[in-house]
């Protein structure tokens, strides 16, 4: 069997492949991360690779699984190093990343989780739990008090499930014992993220202590991030083909593209490392940007996914080969365009046209199946922000209709040839529900989905938004995703 990648046996790789330039055993833990998945390990955990590498060695990474044990079990036996394959046409560059120091599970032991978070050498606690990580109401951006997670935590504050728990609990603790708070870093894809997770922090705080939610407020830094890497799954075949490179095992890599990008609030109430020096852009407002990424890219790459896996695609990637859906993805981001302000210099066609190129990507295995997750969770700030602000110019909103249509005919959970599909939602049994009462019938679907306050709010109430989704959504069944696209882009 081919040996482990590990400390003890980094001299063994080929030469070409980059590793850590610092002695990890120097390292020392200033960031706690919540979410260790494949995106936070493509993205964040590289910056802070190059950051260790410049000299800033107080910033390794503890990650903590919030519930399955899956990546420390992985990563641990190999003293957490991994790979990063670097994916692109003309192919493969290998990375060895060192930043991440330790792994927990935080159902095993939420206590061993918060007494890490509670270490004053914890500077930043950052997350990528995905949007429906965060018991909240996408929809109002407010923490969902009915939440079985937010009801569990407020009722077992030492023992909690949640993110927003293990952070009001941590920050309790340096409370408690006169430790300066840290900073919360969000680095997901939720509307003004650190605004948005401010809120559900300190409303949590506040249903256990006014006083508590009011310390949070006036002390912890909550910066806005946008963020931006393409990171598909792993498979078993791309473990296979990394130890034919390595000549060493590893079990949990990570496959990417060569497109990386993180802009970042400079707001940090107990320091940061020197993220400019890793290329990170460091701005006073990061609005902007985030509405570009979420309309631009996440919209396109929403309604790829869910047209395209209608039509029988099961990557991005060969999604694009198809012309018509290449012109589906091209309009949504011109007609979003629009509803965007940018900062002088922005070149929007320049970032419309890199999208593209990623998205072909060939190889990039990137399922559709995998960006349909948590739909109800991603509609509003991918889609429905787009659409009110077309409604509010007299703008058309025929494309984005027929994304929000695509949503509604995949979370059916009956595709076109009538077998299930694996819809992944929170929302998930109630939305087959209705869509079981309603029937494959637009006129009844249509109306049934966008009552959903929880994804629509009063937007699902707009009669221009109503008659547009029902018929995108009656053109869906009669014709099939692929030729409604085609319908579409050939207007």
């Amino acid at each position: 069997m081919t040996m482990r990648l590990g400390n003890a046996n980094l001299d063994r790789l080929p030469a070409g492949i980059r590793r850590p330039v610092y002695d990890r055993s120097r390292v020392t833990s200033g960031i706690v991360h919540l979410g260790l998945g494949a995106f936070h390990r493509a993205h964040q955990a590289v910056v802070i690779d190059d950051c260790l590498g410049a000299g800033s060695s107080s910033w390794g990474i503890i990650g903590a699984s919030l519930r399955s044990p899956e990546t420390r079990n992985a990563l641990a036996p190999q003293d957490h190093l991994y790979t990063v394959a670097v994916r692109a046409a003309e192919g493969t560059a290998h990375r060895i990343i060192g930043a991440l120091l330790d792994s927990v599970v935080a159902r095993e032991n939420p206590a061993a989780l918060i007494e890490r978070m509670a270490d004053p050498a914890i500077r930043i606690v950052s997350l990528t739990v995905t949007e429906k990580g965060y018991c909240h109401t996408p929809q109002t951006g407010d923490l969902d008090e009915r939440h079985p997670d937010v009801v569990h935590d407020l009722n077992n504050i030492d023992a909690p499930r949640s993110a927003p728990g293990f952070i009001v609990a941590a920050l309790a603790r340096r409370r408690t014992l006169g430790i300066p708070p840290f900073t919360v870093l969000c680095c997901d894809n939720l509307a003004a993220n650190g605004h948005t997770v401010q809120r559900i922090v300190t409303q949590f705080a506040a249903l256990r202590s006014k006083d508590l939610g009011k310390w949070i407020a006036d002390t912890v830094a909550f910066p806005c991030t946008m963020v931006d890497r393409i990171v598909p799954e792993t498979t078993q075949a791309d473990r296979e083909a990394l130890a034919a490179a390595l000549g060493l095992r590893d079990a949990w890599p990570v496959m990417t593209e060569p497109f990386t990008q993180w802009v970042v609030e400079d707001r940090f109430c107990a320091g940061r490392p020197d993220l400019a020096a890793a290329g990170i852009e460091l701005v006073t407002d990061v609005k902007p940007f985030e509405l570009m990424k979420l309309r631009l890219l996440n919209a396109s790459h929403s309604a790829l996914a869910y047209l395209g896996y209608l039509a029988g695609y099961e990557t991005i990637a060969d999604t694009m080969q198809d012309p018509h859906f290449a012109r589906l993805a091209a309009r949504v981001m011109e007609e979003a365009a629009v509803t965007l302000t940018m900062p002088a210099g922005t070149d929007l066609a320049a970032y419309r046209a890199s999208l593209l190129k990623r998205f072909s990507n060939p190889a990039l295995h990137h399922r559709t199946w995998q960006i349909a997750m948590d739909g109800s969770q991603k509609l509003p700030q991918r889609l429905l922000g787009a659409i009110q602000d077309r409604l509010a110019r007299n703008l058309p909103i025929a494309t984005h209709a027929l994304a929000v249509a695509g949503w509604m005919r995949y979370v059916s959970a009956i595709d076109e040839q009538g077998r299930a599909i694996d819809v992944r939602d929170p929302l998930a049994a109630e939305l087959a529900s209705l869509a079981h009462e309603a029937g494959p019938v637009a006129e009844r679907l249509a109306p049934a989905l966008l009552g959903v306050a929880k994804v629509f709010g009063p937007l699902g109430a707009e009669p221009r938004l109503r008659e547009a989704v029902t018929a995108a959504l009656g053109q869906l069944y009669k014709d099939g995703a692929r030729r409604a696209v085609e319908r579409l882009v050939s207007v």
